[in-house]
């Protein structure tokens, strides 16, 4: 997660692209790369209430990004690019939850020189141009980002981030919670604030990647370009990239051998989205 630059654009963004009822795809919540079940934590926070918290966040950060005219608007040739990648992997977001199907789904694009992306609790996706312009990034590596940071959403890491962070002290007062929201709802309202700075676990990242390669493939995108996208990133991570994004998603051997050791199992997905396009 990310917080959002303060670069200066030209751009005069007026509104939020909203992707509604483009999730189709029934599915079981199991898919060809092995993640494991969700953590049972994340039941200690309330997702409606977090949902709410990450759709207030992100409108204050779009409603920034405007006041700098760092929004690109829907005419902006970058921003129908993501658009149309970002909706080809939302179509099967309820393979991997159920919940995705209600999401209210946002895309945008920022003007930043930062290297970063996120995308939210209820499908709240922001990518920054830096990502974009310094990495070069062709549609298949923009998708395998884009995939990635839907992974954490869809498997709700933020709910579990929380759930932890805020179990190591009170245990989530679980006696009252049994019966109700009672805290919860107001650990929930009040890590709004909090979700762009949440940094994820080694085991998060793992399953964000494996679940966005799957979701790319799925889409009709070449697999392969996750382990190209990532050595662009070790590249920027070495060299002038900067960047929360560079920092919170570590790039390295093993990620590019994990990857590499898990295309095999989607690139039929992958292969049998291409024919039907």
């Amino acid at each position: 997660m990310c917080q959002l630059c303060a670069a200066k654009s030209p751009w005069m963004g007026r509104r939020a692209f909203l992707l509604a009822g483009a999730a189709t795809a029934a599915g079981s919540a199991l898919g060809q790369v092995n993640v494991g079940e969700n953590s049972r934590l994340r039941s200690l926070v309330p997702a409606t209430e977090l949902e709410q918290a990450a759709a207030q966040q992100y409108g204050e950060l779009l409603q920034e990004a405007r006041a700098k005219r760092a929004l690109a608007p829907e005419s902006h040739p970058q921003y129908q690019r993501l658009r149309a990648i970002s909706s080809r992997l939302i179509a099967d977001a309820p393979r991997w939850n159920e919940r995705a199907r209600a999401w209210r789904w946002e895309v945008n694009l920022i003007g930043s020189q930062s290297i970063n992306a996120f995308c939210m609790p209820g499908g709240k996706i922001a990518v920054f141009t830096g990502l974009i312009d310094k990495l070069q990034l062709s549609d298949d590596e923009l998708a395998m980002v884009v995939g990635h940071e839907m992974a954490h959403a869809l498997r709700e890491h933020a709910r579990e981030r929380i759930a932890k962070s805020q179990g190591t002290g009170a245990l989530l007062s679980l006696g009252a919670q049994l019966f109700g929201l009672g805290q919860l709802g107001d650990v929930a309202a009040n890590i709004g604030t909090q979700l762009l700075t949440l940094k994820f676990s080694r085991d998060d990242e793992i399953e964000a990647d494996l679940v966005g390669l799957e979701l790319g493939a799925r889409a009709g995108f070449n697999p392969r370009a996750s382990v190209t996208l990532w050595e662009k990133m070790a590249q920027a991570n070495g060299g002038s990239g900067s960047g929360s994004f560079l920092s919170t998603h570590p790039s390295g051997v093993d990620r590019t051998r994990r990857l590499q050791e898990n295309i095999p199992r989607v690139e039929g997905l992958y292969r049998q989205a291409i024919a039907r396009r």
